[in-house]
């Protein structure tokens, strides 16, 4: 079936259900509601479909999802809440009992529905919940994936779709990659990298061009989409809610350089993203230090949606918060060497393959260790406010430089000459010397190193317990005994790097209920106004339980509005 060409939809000043973003939650949402009878339109202020979830590393996390239990894992609704309860702690007006029961209860309807629509799901085993070591979790995992996505089915929609330059040509996901960094340690890694260039070399003989990651998902998304009809408007600029009586009926943007008000009869949803590239807003809202030059996030996450909605009188929570990804930068903040694509397009370095590796710890500026490296990617963001280390340092070994990656570096390869000239990566034949040159105090780092030492002896990482878990095992040396996270820092050259809280997009937002409905701040409902993704405040409050619980709540709230929607419709009728 031929998918209909961009030009072929043709703005209307009204709809049933009016989705504003084109995010994955938006996807679903229309979806489900053009197959209920609704008339829905997607409108987009870019030029690019697929919003942030298109940029993004393409991962669901979904308690009690069947295609889990597929591959033999057991997982049923209350272990997913028993988790849930022992991860997410804080308590908000985004975490409440309802969320979050309408989450364990959607999420996994949603995934079969999209599945009975023709998504493909893929199971990256062994990918395990983050802190699999709690009450409820999975060492197994409880993500999913998309199968690989030839992007020649989009047709002319293909350049249209949003996606992360640097994932581009790479046709796995996320888990074989980051196993595949142990390359100079592992057969099995070394297999998988033969298996990956092998790939890239077919597709490029065949023509075909094969996507994973969050390309993967919004590839086929979008085909779903518009396989069904359903109008997708590209360069609407959305920037002002219309009220009557109020109830939000409308949304009001200029495209095509004109100013033009798209109506809705059974509500608006708004699936817009952050503000993580918006200044103004990060220095407004968040903690300092702080700028939108850290994000990898989507550019169209610029938040003037967020401020419209906030002027209607929506509550608001969390706003200080991302989806923290560090980041190593200069000592002044700025991208180094090989931080930027072949256009200039920066893309800051982001630190997760490397940071359960042994050989490497992260300090203050006064030497001492702060959290467990190998933590999610959140929770050290998180560290590194709460402990007043920006920037904090990672400190590694000669080991550590030759056999794992580091930021733009495969393992193996030598330092780009700039980091050094630069002063982005420090250098020093001791740890003294390291110390001096980075600007840590020096008794401070010896003492630390002394006892991550002994630590690396026993396998027992008395301060933090960096290894116990699966989650951090999952990034580790295999080879290395007795722990694969915990090695000694003692054969020079040594290095240090700066470590700052990059991002790949903000995590708070909009307050909204169980059915997605935006809230007022004393609880009252703004009619006619649902939200979903990051615009929001999270049913994950101020936790990240796994790979993918930015994407799925996105996903199942999105669905969620849609079902309301559609049973405002049935009332109506």
């Amino acid at each position: 079936m031929a998918l209909p060409p961009p030009e072929s939809f043709t703005l209307q000043p009204e709809y049933d259900f009016v989705i504003v973003g084109s995010g994955g939650g938006s996807m679903v949402a229309a979806i489900y509601a053009k197959l209920a009878g609704l008339n829905p339109v997607i409108l987009e202020k870019r030029d690019k479909i697929g919003g942030s979830t298109g940029f993004s590393g393409g991962v669901w996390w979904v308690p009690n999802n069947h295609v889990i239990k597929r591959h033999g894992v057991h997982d049923t609704k209350e272990l997913g809440r028993r988790y849930l309860a022992a991860t997410v702690d804080f308590v908000g007006k985004g975490t409440t009992e309802a969320r979050r029961e309408a989450f364990l209860d959607e999420a996994p309807e949603m995934i079969q529905f999209l599945e009975d629509q023709g998504m493909e799901f893929e199971y990256p085993d062994g990918w395990s919940d983050y802190y699999d070591d709690r009450d409820g979790g999975q060492p197994r995992g409880r993500s999913l994936v998309a199968m690989p996505y030839d992007l020649r089915n989009l047709g002319p929609w293909e350049e249209k779709l949003s996606r992360y330059a640097p994932f581009i040509g790479i046709p796995f996901p996320s888990l074989p990659l980051i196993k595949m960094l142990m390359v100079k340690r592992s057969f099995a890694a070394k297999k998988i990298m033969a298996r990956l260039a092998l790939a890239v070399a077919k597709n490029k003989i065949l023509g075909r061009h094969i996507a994973a990651h969050g390309a993967a998902i919004q590839g086929r998304m979008l085909e779903m989409t518009l396989k069904r009809g359903i109008p997708i408007i590209s360069g609407f600029a959305s920037d002002q809610l219309i009220e009557e009586d109020g109830r939000i009926v409308a949304v009001s943007g200029v495209h095509e350089g004109q100013r033009k008000t798209v109506r809705s009869r059974y509500g608006l949803l708004m699936n817009v993203g952050g503000f993580a590239r918006n200044d103004e807003m990060r220095q407004r809202y968040q903690r300092k230090p702080i700028s939108n030059q850290w994000t990898n996030a989507n550019p169209g996450d610029t938040g003037e949606m967020i401020e419209e909605m906030i002027r209607h009188g929506a509550d608001t929570e969390n706003l200080d918060m991302a989806v923290w990804v560090p980041t190593s930068l200069n000592a002044d903040g700025s991208l180094p060497a090989g931080a930027h694509g072949k256009d200039g397009t920066p893309y800051p370095f982001m630190h997760v393959g490397e940071i359960a590796v042994p050989h490497y710890i992260w300090v203050t500026k006064r030497g001492n260790r702060f959290v467990n490296e190998a933590n999610s990617y959140m929770e050290l963001g998180e560290a590194l406010y709460e402990n007043d280390a920006v920037p904090a340092f990672a400190v590694f070994d000669d080991r550590a430089m030759r056999n794992y990656a580091y930021a733009s570096l495969m393992p193996g390869m030598k330092p780009i000459k700039q980091w050094l000239e630069s002063g982005f990566l420090i250098k020093a034949d001791t740890i003294a010397e390291l110390a001096a040159k980075a600007g840590i105090d020096p008794d401070g780092l010896a003492a630390q190193i002394e006892r991550y030492n002994r630590y690396a002896e026993t396998g027992v990482d008395e301060e933090f317990h960096k290894g116990e878990r699966q989650y951090d095992r999952l990034r580790g040396d295999p080879t290395h005994k007795p722990n694969p996270c915990v090695g000694s820092i003692a054969k020079g050259p040594f290095y240090a790097t700066r470590i700052f809280p990059g991002d790949v997009g903000t995590f708070g937002g909009v307050v909204t209920d169980e059915h997605a409905r935006v809230l007022r701040s004393d609880g009252s409902i703004i009619e006619g106004l649902y939200a979903t993704g990051n615009c929001t405040s999270s049913v994950m409050g101020r936790s990240y339980p796994g790979p993918g619980a930015s994407i799925s709540p996105a996903f199942a709230f999105g669905y969620i509005a849609a079902k309301d929607a559609v049973g405002k419709r049935h009332n109506q009728a």
